[in-house]
């Protein structure tokens, strides 16, 4: 089981790699892996799980983030009606986005980011994904809010990018043109 010890924290040279693509079939490495990340979301949002491990809640984790430098992560997160998207991904790809954008309200955090940084973090407000399950399965998801917001935070970590890199450096409370906020 993956526990905050396991996270690698910003300032670590993974974080900033562009993670390698997993050939098929997957192995059964990469599967664990895959499996364990998604594992840990979960847990991290179970008040009694997390509080025995001491885990930071979070609604997504990408390998880089636990050392590995492959294109896998793992989200756990609903929709505004509560609708669930609980997924781990292998070689996951953003084939269209929505010309609008959006942001939260409050910013986003990351388990491997101990600190806060104000600022609105631009996104696409709507988004389709492709990727693999674990077991090899092929899935599409169209994504909006939350959900969108937090498949893009993780596939950024798969190109060595931090929420933080896109926040206005001048301007970071500015929002983008052309958004819909999400709180």
């Amino acid at each position: 089981m993956l526990t905050m010890k396991n996270i690698v924290k910003e300032g670590q040279p993974i974080l900033r790699q562009k993670a390698e693509e997993v050939p098929l079939p997957f192995s059964k490495e990469d599967v664990k892996i895959a499996n364990e990340l998604l594992e840990f979301v979960i847990n991290s949002q179970d008040p009694i799980v997390s509080q025995k491990y001491q885990l930071r809640a979070g609604i997504g984790l990408a390998a880089p983030q636990i050392g590995v430098s492959k294109r896998i992560f793992a989200v756990h997160v609903r929709d505004e009606n509560g609708k669930l998207f609980s997924y781990a991904l292998l070689n996951p790809k953003m084939i269209s986005h929505s010309v609008q954008m959006t942001y939260l309200d409050g910013g986003e955090g990351c388990l491997s980011v101990d600190r806060d940084v104000p600022g609105l973090v631009p996104r696409y407000a709507k988004i389709t994904v492709k990727g693999y399950t674990p077991d090899g399965s092929e899935v599409q998801l169209k994504l909006k809010g939350l959900p969108s917001i937090c498949f893009q935070h993780e596939m950024d970590h798969l190109d060595g990018i931090m929420f933080y890199d896109r926040i206005d450096k001048k301007q970071p409370f500015t929002p983008p043109s052309d958004l819909v906020t999400h709180r």
